[in-house]
């Protein structure tokens, strides 16, 4: 299996000792005046050095708009640079659709390097208190060091709420965005952006390419409400934060992702009903999905997907908890 976008695969054979990835280096332009970095499918390394995500940007006539900052605050200024490469109109907004490391910690740079106001969810604000967020920052400061030099967490200018309510709409030079709350499906807080005049949607880590989803963050009844809310979007063009842009309908990853989450749900639910432990649950799942292995973080993230699972319908079987 070809696990790396085009783009990445291309760096990947074109690198050269001691070189670092940057976001320029995998930059394309996906739709007319729509671009997409497209970070490593796989874990940081010293190559990559924690960008393992995507992220975008929109050039409009009066600024342009982003989507993600990326994993640090050194590739939330090449990301700067690599967007400044393109044009000199100015960044009117940033849009983080999670907080997850590899999507938002970047967004420092662009607190103290442009004038973009910061959209996010709300959940932001319940991440930048936790535990995990301070667990992670800790981690990448070990991992990366001098990358991560005058890191702090950013707080949004302006969050979207409720949850699957209206979407919060923007408008700049002529382009029209709609970002919804989708809850918390993956992360502390998911948003989605669609652009309804382009057919766009910018789906975050609500679908996932080549690589094995991770679950732990998110809530389960959520995800399925996302994703029938993205169904219904009128998308032509669906960017996802790992992997490549696909047109369509229909778009294969929506549906290996949709059917991953759907089956290993299924699975859980009837082994609870059965009274089956979770150690037998567990290795059952492990068993059940051979056509994922191939994927990147599989090994990582499937036992754990299929533990959270079994513990969430527990929650719901045997407790009545929703």
């Amino acid at each position: 299996m070809d696990i790396q976008p085009p783009a990445v695969q291309e760096a990947l054979e074109a690198r050269k000792p001691d070189a670092v990835l940057t976001p320029r280096d995998t930059l394309r332009e996906v739709a007319p005046d729509v671009y997409l970095t497209h970070g490593v499918i796989g874990t940081v390394d010293e190559f990559n050095r924690g960008f393992n995500g995507n992220a975008g940007f929109v050039v409009t006539r009066e600024g342009v708009v982003v989507i993600d900052s990326l994993g640090s605050p050194r590739l939330g200024r090449r990301w700067i640079d690599t967007i400044r490469s393109v044009t000199d109109k100015p960044i009117r907004y940033l849009i983080l659709t999670h907080n997850h490391p590899d999507h938002s910690y970047g967004a420092v740079a662009f607190r103290r390097k442009t004038e973009a106001k910061i959209i996010a969810h709300p959940g932001t604000r319940h991440y930048l208190n936790s535990s995990q967020f301070e667990a992670s920052v800790a981690y990448r400061k070990e991992l990366l060091g001098s990358d991560f030099e005058g890191f702090k967490g950013v707080h949004a200018d302006r969050v979207v709420e409720p949850a699957f309510g209206g979407p919060l709409e923007l408008q700049l030079g002529g382009e029209v965005f709609h970002v919804y709350n989708v809850g918390g499906h993956h992360s502390f807080g998911d948003l989605l952006v669609h652009m309804p005049k382009r057919g766009i949607t910018w789906a975050g880590d609500l679908y996932f390419q080549n690589r094995t989803t991770y679950m732990l963050d998110g809530d389960l009844d959520d995800y399925f409400k996302a994703h029938d809310l993205a169904r219904e979007l009128g998308t032509r063009l669906l960017i996802p934060g790992h992997g490549v842009a696909q047109e369509g309908p229909p778009f294969p990853m929506r549906r290996r992702t949709v059917s991953y989450v759907t089956r290993l749900r299924n699975m859980m639910r009837e082994a609870v009903r059965n009274m089956s432990p979770l150690s037998r649950a567990v290795d059952k799942a492990d068993e059940a999905f051979p056509e994922w292995e191939e994927t990147a973080l599989f090994e990582e993230n499937h036992r754990k997907n299929a533990n959270f699972v079994y513990t969430e319908m527990e929650k719901k079987i045997l407790f009545g908890e929703d």
